[in-house]
């Protein structure tokens, strides 16, 4: 069974690029933290990707409330904004940090390694 990776990200255009990046697992698209919020009590993905900056609910706002419904939930950043935002991230419950922009095989590279550790 393909692992579920929710996806969260404000731009459309650079959620498919990601969601085709990630192709190998079942992709979840969220476009602001309330709707990831929503999804993850859906869907309970494997792994959230979740970007920091967003409308609506921020990427901090949405981290904590799906650590709330799911403490064992791994939520990942995915920003561009790491030196300024990542440790608020981190902060909120984050496992880590990705910066943008990343190659497919380093998504995957870490995507794999975080699918494989337990929390």
């Amino acid at each position: 069974m393909k692992a579920k990776i929710l996806l969260v990200d404000d731009d459309e255009l650079l959620r498919g690029i990601l969601a085709s990046m990630l192709s190998e697992y079942t992709v979840i698209e969220a476009s602001n933290g309330r709707e990831a919020v929503d999804l993850y009590k859906k869907h309970r993905p494997d792994l959230v990707l979740m970007d920091v900056m967003m409308p609506l609910m921020d990427g901090v706002a949405a981290t904590k409330l799906i650590l709330e419904e799911n403490p064992n939930a791994k939520v990942l950043a995915i920003t561009a904004f790491a030196p300024i935002r990542g440790q608020e991230m981190l902060d909120a419950g984050a496992l880590g940090i990705i910066s943008k922009p990343i190659t497919r095989k380093r998504l995957n590279e870490i995507v794999q390694r975080y699918l494989d550790m337990s929390r």
